[in-house]
């Protein structure tokens, strides 16, 4: 038996290569060849109908006996040859009295109708099948850019236009494979001389010095590191996992008050939220860079874990100065910072929210910025369960 059905999919593979091969190679001739046959089935379905559903309605009169009149080839008088006989007319014919079309010709009509349009969904499904799933490819490279190529199939110009996606690819893998080998030698050639400073510091005498040295080495480190993060986390491919959201915000909200900052998260009021697919780190750097926000400017903040129709969402907010209006969508923007936070003291390199912000899109959601009634600033971060499922099947 499993023979049999490894022979039938064998002659049905070879069956399905003959056909293509036989297919024109180009989107016209392709075309052309579908609406061809296509009005040949349906000159050939219709006929075939009238024929069926429409006899000839003249009725055999020989069927009953010899035809009333005189006998063949007798005159009549004066020798003239008989006259012909009237031509029949069929009385269910409308044609010959100025009514509506005969049925015979309605079905004609309604058959090569109904097969041109089935042609026309036919071929809109077979020929932008490619263009499709061309486009879904093109939707995913944003999310997995170490997907598997696609398969060149189709007509020439889907071909040719598969051919040079993944070849954009590939390009893109190779340019993001430098950019990796850019920040690990960066990262190294920028640390040792930080490591030196460092400890040339520790050998001064004057306690003062030490501290000022000190200060300007933890934020050139910060700076460094921040920078390197960020690029890193651009060109990382890190693999989607299944996580405990709440157990992660939880966990993030617990660091940020063993480091004595008042962040608090609010209970719950619907069921809790079931685990989702995410990418674990870069889901972590996201909302830790949220909660790093609102304590360098507001000392703390709440926590809001909800879930509604268009996804998880994870609300910051905080009571610190909040943002200027027209700078709410700037700050997204990588190295942007407002001019008040231009200080060494709560001024940040400008990548946190950019950051954020990317990671966000990363898992097919977006991250929101609003200033709260009394003061205060809102960050909103949302992730559709449902776009975020579909992608990470595709890995």
């Amino acid at each position: 038996m499993a023979g049999l059905k490894t022979r039938s999919r064998a002659l049905v593979a070879r069956a399905g290569a003959l056909v293509q091969r036989c297919l024109p190679a180009s989107l016209f001739g392709r075309l052309a060849w579908l609406l061809g046959l296509t009005v040949l089935f349906s000159h050939v379905l219709a006929l075939t109908l009238m024929f069926e559903m429409r006899p000839d309605m003249r009725p055999d009169l020989r069927a009953n006996g010899p035809l009333p009149g005189p006998p063949p080839g007798a005159l009549h008088w004066g020798g003239a040859a008989p006259p012909p006989p009237p031509p029949y007319l069929d009385p269910s014919d409308d044609r010959h009295h100025g009514g509506p079309p005969p049925v015979g010709l309605l079905l004609d009509i309604a058959v090569r109708l109904g097969a041109l349009l089935l042609a026309a969904w036919v071929a809109a499904r077979w020929l932008s099948d490619p263009v499709r799933r061309l486009a879904a490819a093109a939707s995913e490279l944003g999310h997995n850019i170490h997907r598997a190529p696609l398969p060149e199939s189709g007509s020439l110009e889907c071909r040719e236009a598969t051919r040079v996606f993944n070849q954009m690819q590939q390009h893109i893998r190779a340019q993001l494979a430098q950019r990796d080998q850019f920040v690990a030698a960066v990262s190294h050639d920028l640390r040792t001389p930080l490591t030196r400073l460092a400890l040339r510091v520790e050998s001064l005498s004057d306690a003062q010095e030490r501290q000022r040295f000190g200060r300007d080495i933890a934020e050139m480190d910060t700076m460094i590191r921040a920078t390197l993060d960020y690029l890193r986390g651009a060109a990382d491919a890190e693999p989607w996992v299944t996580l405990d959201l709440a157990a992660l915000v939880n966990s993030l909200v617990e660091d940020q008050q063993e480091a004595g900052h008042d962040v608090v998260v609010e209970p719950g009021e619907g069921p809790p939220i079931a685990p989702l697919r995410a990418q674990a780190s870069a889901l972590r750097r996201c909302i830790s860079n949220l909660l790093d926000n609102a304590a360098r400017y507001a000392g703390g903040a709440q926590v809001r874990l909800t879930e509604d129709a268009q996804g998880v969402r994870v609300t910051v907010l905080d009571r610190g100065p909040g943002i200027p209006e027209s700078e709410l969508a700037q700050v997204l923007q990588p190295f942007y910072r407002v001019e008040a936070s231009r200080n060494r003291n709560t001024g940040g390199v400008g990548l946190g929210l950019a950051s954020a912000s990317d990671i966000a899109r990363q898992h097919g959601g977006s991250l929101q910025l609003s200033n709260r009634m009394g003061g205060g600033l809102q960050a909103e971060l949302c992730v559709p369960r449902r776009a975020l499922d579909a992608k990470t099947l595709l890995n």
